[in-house]
């Protein structure tokens, strides 16, 4: 008896341990939807700065809620090899703290945004300027209006939401998280074309004589 409560609890665990694979292996599929309620993310920048280290009480009055923000920084936090971004605007904070995070931690970050929006107050792009994120910005008089990330070249995060507080906690915004490689390696492709092209080595200051 004891030999066959030993074998169907090593066939528990065995089928607890596929599913949790399977589930791992399952490709993300996931939409938000905003405004999103306010809430804390203290505990996830600090496990993701430190991981397993438990995370200090935050004094802030903000819940640490599961939020439509919460699953965002956490998809961001998830890159490990680099983190592409294009976006109209970019003045949220703690979408910033994240994006720093990942910085500090060895992930390649690079950021394509628009002129005329990066040097409006709250602008987040000079502060990751400053801490040494490489940012490239358009030169024309179309808006540069795409709202994307790329995350390691496998997981693209797309939508209406610019990454503004504005947007997050107000607006009613979409977007969408999806692993898929040929959506994945058209974004991926449209990012390198733009970083190329906004390259400071190619800016024309002033008229070419005919």
């Amino acid at each position: 008896m004891r030999a066959v409560g030993a074998l169907a609890a090593a066939a528990v665990t065995a089928v607890a341990l596929a599913v949790a694979a399977w589930r791992r292996a399952r490709p993300v599929r996931e939409v938000l939807f905003f405004p999103s309620r306010p809430c804390c993310i203290e505990a996830l920048l600090a496990e993701a700065a430190e991981p397993g280290t438990p995370a200090r009480p935050c004094p802030c009055p903000l819940p640490s809620a599961d939020t439509a923000l919460s699953r965002l920084v956490r998809r961001l936090l998830s890159a490990r090899r680099s983190l592409d971004l294009c976006l109209f605007s970019f003045s949220c904070p703690q979408l910033a703290r994240a994006v720093q995070l990942l910085h500090r931690r060895g992930v390649r970050v690079r950021v394509v945004t628009e002129a005329q929006y990066m040097g409006l107050h709250g602008s987040q792009i000079g502060r990751l300027r400053h801490a040494g994120i490489q940012v490239r910005h358009d030169q024309h008089s179309g808006y540069m209006h795409h709202k994307f990330a790329i995350v390691d070249r496998r997981m693209l995060i797309t939508g209406s939401l610019n990454w503004t507080t504005q947007a997050i906690q107000s607006n009613r915004e979409n977007v969408l998280v999806v692993e898929d490689a040929e959506y994945v390696k058209a974004f991926q492709e449209e990012f390198e074309r733009i970083w190329e092209e906004y390259n400071p080595a190619n800016y024309r200051f002033f008229s070419e004589r005919q």
